[in-house]
Order: C-alpha cells, then sequence, then structure tokens
C-alpha cells in the first residue's frame, strides 16, 4: 500500500480519528440536518424548521441549534446582556451558553435575555443560534430532546460481557459482578454498569440528578466517604433501554479491576469536561 508518489498513499500518514476530531476543536463548525426540528417557549411554537444547522462554537464539545432566522416564530433584538469571558480549555454544557468562543451579536428572543447568538461567519448570516436551556421543549421530528442537541456524529454503544469487573475505593470493595454492560461513546472512557445486586456497598438515596442527551435522567447514589459515587438511568433512553436498573460509577474515584487488571484512572482536559458536565443538574 506504500507508494513515494506524490498524494498518495504513505505508511507514515495514518492518523488517529480521535485526534482529527481534537485538532478541530479550535474551528467554528457546522452541520446541516434534514431532521424536522421544533422548539416550544412559554406554550408557543417558535421553532419549526427542516433546514436548521449544528453549530459548535470553538472548544465546544456539545453542539447548538441554529434556525433560520426568517423561520422563526419569534422577534430577535439586539441584546443588553454581555457574554460571559469563554474560560481556557475545552467548554462543555456546564459552562453557559453566553460563553461565546467566536465573535458575534448576542440577541434576545421574544424578551428571553440573551437567548440567541448570531456569529460573525458568512456561511451562518442567515442563521441564529439558540439557547437550547432558554426554551422549554425540543424536539426532532416527534421525539423530545434531552439536556443538548444530538451529535449525528457521537455514538453509544451498549455490550453486555462476561469479563469480570471489581470496584474498590482505598482499599474497601465497592462492587464485582461477572455480568458487566459496558457501554462505548464517542470520546468517552468506557463505563462499566453492573446489576445493582452485584453493588455490595450500601448505596444511599441523594438529591442530585442529571440528564444525559443520548441515556435519559440519571438517579445518583452515594456511599459513605463518597457523595454521588454511583448513577443509574432507571427509565433510559429506548436507544440504550439494557441499561434499565443498572448501576454506573466514576471511575476516575475508584480502582476498577477487569479480569483482574487495574485500569488507569481517566485523565487529561476531556476526562476532566466529562466530569464537571456530570455535575450539572
Amino acid at each position: 500500500m506504500s507508494s513515494n508518489r506524490p498524494g498518495t498513499y504513505s505508511e507514515d500518514m495514518s492518523k488517529r480519528m480521535g485526534d482529527l476530531w481534537a485538532s478541530g476543536l479550535g474551528l467554528l463548525r457546522h452541520e446541516p440536518t434534514e431532521m424536522r426540528l421544533r422548539a416550544i417557549s412559554g406554550g408557543r411554537e417558535l421553532v419549526n424548521t427542516t433546514r436548521a444547522v449544528l453549530v459548535w462554537e470553538p472548544r465546544r464539545v456539545v453542539a447548538s441549534y441554529a434556525v433560520p432566522v426568517a423561520e422563526l416564530g419569534a422577534e430577535l433584538t439586539v441584546s443588553s446582556v454581555e457574554p460571559v469571558p469563554a474560560p481556557e480549555g475545552i467548554l462543555h454544557p456546564g459552562h453557559p451558553f453566553l460563553a461565546h468562543s467566536c465573535p458575534g451579536q448576542v440577541v434576545d428572543v421574544d424578551g428571553l435575555a440573551g437567548a440567541g447568538f448570531r456569529p460573525d461567519d458568512p456561511e451562518l448570516a442567515e442563521y441564529v443560534v439558540l439557547d437550547f436551556k432558554a426554551l422549554d421543549e425540543w424536539y426532532e421530528e416527534d421525539e423530545r430532546l434531552v439536556s443538548h442537541p444530538r451529535d449525528p456524529y457521537h455514538r453509544v454503544v451498549v455490550r453486555a460481557s462476561s469479563r469480570s469487573v471489581r470496584v474498590e475505593r482505598d482499599g474497601v470493595l465497592l462492587a464485582e459482578s461477572s455480568r458487566p454492560s459496558l457501554v462505548f461513546e464517542t470520546t468517552l472512557p468506557t463505563r462499566f454498569y453492573l446489576p445493582r445486586e452485584d453493588v455490595v456497598a450500601e448505596l444511599l438515596p441523594s438529591e442530585r440528578h442529571t440528564a444525559c442527551a443520548y441515556k435519559g435522567h440519571a438517579t445518583y447514589y452515594s456511599v459513605e466517604g463518597a457523595p454521588n459515587l454511583f448513577w443509574s438511568y432507571l427509565e433510559p433512553q429506548k436507544e440504550v433501554r439494557e441499561l434499565a436498573g443498572l448501576v454506573s460509577f466514576f471511575d476516575d474515584d475508584v480502582d476498577v479491576y477487569v479480569d483482574g487488571e487495574l485500569r488507569d484512572r481517566p485523565s487529561g482536559p476531556h476526562a476532566e469536561s466529562v466530569r464537571q458536565e456530570f455535575s450539572v443538574s
């Protein structure tokens, strides 16, 4: 397969897909979708379009929806709200919508202060980017969305496994199972979901609840000395219904042995952004 001709394949040209994904994080990115998108606020339908575009501002790992201004059922006015300075590093859903990382104009949407943004970009000149959390309900076709827009390039796969998984914290056994379900999710570390009866630690109910666009609403549990360490999707999204009632955990806070081998704990800026996202209710 190797060749010395210019423009042809060379053995030293292969790139890891994850590295290519990361190399584009600093860019303003967009992707059209043919799905019918609807959004409701205060009982009024403000969005009903088949020409929506997913927009990732620079360093954002989760997209926002942009819709044609001409199809928006709401008035746009220049906002008096100032953008929030975008922090360095990766921007996750825990960072506010107003933390814009590219030039543009903040607008009010039907009186919702700062709920819109018009990037200074010719490809998006006819569009306004909307704050997902500022509107009450969002639908792709007739399916209601949870938490934030779904990324068409984000994949979540659940696989039943017979690998042995042992979870310890400070040398204390928390859970042990030979029937885990493994969740493989684009750009994220592998998560291990275990039957609740395979958790030997006492799970204490927590008041924390979070939402995942791909898996649904999560209920949290604490163990002695470790608040909100475990979580469960009691009624997961239909694409991951196998997770119903299973329990997972933050493996950056525990020691995880798979088939007797200790796994490295997740680290780096992306792992930290994931943790911060999980911490947002």
